[in-house]
């Protein structure tokens, strides 16, 4: 029964990364996301509805459009198979719960921002700021449900650090930045995105996944150094690093926080 209903719970999130792939295409230009029709970014011929299937349509199409021929970028489904894979993940871990529901909308708008920035070196703020919101409601409803009156006020405050020093340690790291490169370290967008996951996680675990991003973010700017993909001083991203280390925390969040802490008191 549930490998029945992971498969069920891809097959939407194959559907959700279809959408969420037009949302990257469309917002950056400042288009709607409902209104025209999807259509081929190159010849601008309206995608029929079969060759629209989430995943299968590029198997079938062989990575083509079937009007110009027209090369589909790789980034649609690996959009649409990392949508119904993290749907999946979340689903064995947290059942059908409010966790469940608040963490794919988390990591989906996670997912979302990681490659636009990636595409356009932006991160719209009409995704971070009502995900700083969202991220408050979310504490505030697994406090409703979990009958413990006394910790309201731990939780809000909680969340609410987790925004601010979030916000402030990127916005320190990009003054700093500023100073000693001469040029933009940090962008807005990060500093806002930072504060969104502060807000869902909390102070100590948003901590934890700033850690993992600007490690994971050196590991992969010393890489790019080495292959030549990148010269020094060139920018890389970051908002992906954030995305990596705020959606690892679900899966390993507790196991993080208990092994820092261990090294901490040792």
């Amino acid at each position: 029964m549930i490998i029945l209903i992971s498969f069920l719970i891809f097959l939407f999130g194959l559907c959700l990364g279809s959408f969420l792939n037009v949302c990257i295409y469309r917002l950056p230009k400042g288009q709607s996301i409902v209104s025209p029709p999807s259509h081929c970014p190159l010849c601008q011929t309206l995608i029929l509805p079969q060759d629209n299937i989430p995943l299968l349509s590029f198997i079938i199409l062989k990575g083509k459009c079937h009007s110009c021929k027209g090369d589909i970028s790789w980034r649609y489904p690996l959009v649409e198979f990392l949508s119904g894979l993290l749907l999946v993940l979340l689903f064995l871990a947290f059942g059908f719960s409010w966790h469940f529901l608040f963490y794919s909308i988390f990591s989906l708008s996670l997912l979302l921002l990681s490659f636009i920035d990636l595409e356009h070196h932006i991160l719209p703020d009409i995704i971070t700021l009502p995900g700083i919101f969202c991220g408050l409601i979310f504490n505030i409803i697994l406090w409703l449900f979990s009958f413990r009156i006394s910790s309201f006020e731990n939780i809000f405050l909680n969340s609410l650090l987790g925004i601010l020093i979030g916000g402030g340690i990127l916005y320190i790291s990009a003054v700093v930045g500023k100073f000693v490169f001469k040029r933009e370290a940090m962008g807005g967008g990060d500093i806002k995105l930072a504060a969104m996951i502060g807000a869902f996680w909390g102070w100590e675990k948003l901590l934890g996944a700033l850690f993992l991003a600007f490690l994971f973010g050196s590991l992969v700017g010393i890489a790019l150094i080495l292959f030549k993909k990148k010269k020094r001083g060139e920018e890389i991203p970051f908002g992906p690093f954030l995305s990596l280390g705020g959606i690892l925390f679900i899966f390993l969040g507790n196991e993080i926080v208990h092994l820092y802490r261990a090294i901490l008191l040792s």
